[in-house]
């Protein structure tokens, strides 16, 4: 597979960012938050311009409020405002670059700090994290060392060996522990914490594999002006291309929870972090019907 062609994985300008900003005597940003902030921006559908994001205050809410929480877990230490000062730092470049007027760049900032402490609010939320982002917070309230693949395949293995209402408590558990604020929604034990999770992880990655397929088309529309052929991927049968996205949003989401975490999750332990299906919602929607007698 000739990934130079497709051009799936974003490649983000974060080295030249944080090096106008080191030459500018701005405050320094971390690089993980602000790689994963540009790559977000890049496959969110927005508008690019030489390669980097177009800001505007709808963008700039989509990515704080709406999609940032279902994709990060910020490191032990790490501050989530982080997240908020990238884009703060975006917006000043593109001011600097003539990209933004002053006024803009003033909405934008403003309205990037605010919406960052929203963001910072929502990553905290028991209800709203991801099967990636919760195993991540595990993992770390376990001591695992979360660079170590094998060493976070042999705690999933023991994970496994739990019965459901252990696992249960063990997502409670972070709850107690201050490491996720609680949500009045029935918590864990109830199932629809657990199906709106699932619901949630793929929805997620769907989206990101959409973003990744339609950012390497824009790419190959390039290679077509230039009058180059298809890469063999895409010449008939498109099955390698998809599973391509597929790879590469999975190892995406890793860089932004534990490497190596969100394959395992989908292609090893499934069951640890099921993502229901029409039957499973329809089921569990059955079960919320009164019957007739309860309905009398």
């Amino acid at each position: 597979m000739e990934d130079e062609d497709l051009r799936l994985a974003p490649r983000t300008k974060a080295a030249e960012l944080l090096a106008w900003a080191e030459a500018e005597g701005r405050e320094p940003v971390a690089e993980g938050p602000l790689r994963a902030v540009l790559a977000l921006l890049e496959l969110g559908g927005g508008r690019m311009h030489d390669g980097w994001p177009e800001l505007t205050s709808a963008v700039v809410e989509h990515l704080l409020y709406e999609r940032l929480y279902l994709y990060v877990q910020p490191e032990p230490g790490q501050d989530p405002l982080a997240y908020g000062a990238a884009v703060r730092l975006l917006v000043d470049h593109q001011r600097a670059a003539k990209r933004l007027n002053a006024k803009r760049q003033e909405r934008l900032h403003a309205e990037a700090e605010w919406q960052g402490e929203v963001a910072a609010g929502l990553l905290r939320r028991a209800d709203l994290v991801t099967w990636p982002r919760l195993y991540a917070l595990l993992l770390r309230a376990a001591g695992v060392d979360t660079g170590d693949e094998a060493a976070v395949r042999a705690w999933l293995e023991g994970f496994r060996e739990l019965s459901a209402q252990e696992r249960s408590a063990a997502f409670t558990a972070l709850e107690a522990d201050g490491v996720l604020e609680p949500v009045d929604d029935g918590g864990w034990d109830g199932g629809a914490r657990t199906l709106a999770v699932g619901m949630a992880t793929d929805g997620a990655r769907r989206l990101l594999e959409q973003g990744l397929m339609e950012r390497s088309y824009r790419n190959l529309a390039e290679l077509t002006a230039l009058g180059r052929p298809m890469p063999e991927e895409l010449a008939g049968d498109f099955g390698a291309f998809e599973e391509a996205a597929v790879r590469v949003a999975l190892e995406l989401a890793g860089g932004w929870t534990v490497p190596g975490l969100p394959r395992l999750l989908v292609e090893e332990y499934p069951e640890l972090a099921p993502e229901p299906g029409q039957a499973e919602i329809d089921a569990y929607l059955a079960g919320l019907e009164p019957t007739e007698d309860e309905a009398e």
